[in-house]
């Protein structure tokens, strides 16, 4: 059975601010070596799975697990909370839901750009479209993706 990189109770922590981001402060040492800035890992905060969340180092051992939005309101978690957090690497690759992929399939220089991309960047299209609250929101979301790649442009360039 896989062992978790991190089993801890941590406070909930938010950087001052508008906009500042509400995390949890880790301890880890990276096994393997590569790209020690940025970890991807699945596992659970309180019990509520995340899977293909990033941790960021902040040096001195020390990663920061950031906890969006839709996860703090779904299971109210907020600053000063004491959170269960349970991670494990994450060694999957990133899942691109079929009605993205069916529809990048029918605009070939999209596709080729979007597949060049790096997991990061598509994931930010992802995470947007995932985000639209009806249909209508979601379809116009994918037609603007489409046309940005076959601009050969990311989910920020301008």
């Amino acid at each position: 059975m896989e062992k978790p990189i991190i089993n801890k109770k941590v406070k909930v922590q938010k950087y001052p601010g508008k906009g500042g981001w509400t995390y949890v402060v880790l301890e880890y040492t990276p096994s393997e070596k590569g790209n020690s800035l940025w970890v991807k890992v699945k596992g659970t905060v309180n019990g509520a799975e995340i899977e293909q969340y990033k941790i960021a180092s902040m040096k001195n051992g020390l990663y920061m697990l950031p906890l969006k939005v839709e996860l703090r309101k779904k299971y109210n978690i907020k600053e000063g909370d004491v959170v269960d957090v349970c991670i494990y690497l994450d060694k999957s690759d990133l899942i691109v839901p079929l009605e993205i992929m069916e529809c990048l399939e029918d605009f070939p220089k999209a596709l080729e750009f979007f597949n060049n991309m790096t997991e990061s960047n598509k994931k930010y299209y992802i995470e947007w479209i995932a985000e639209a609250k009806n249909l209508d929101t979601k379809v116009n979301r994918i037609n603007k993706m489409i046309d940005r790649l076959m601009e050969g442009k990311r989910m920020y360039d301008i």
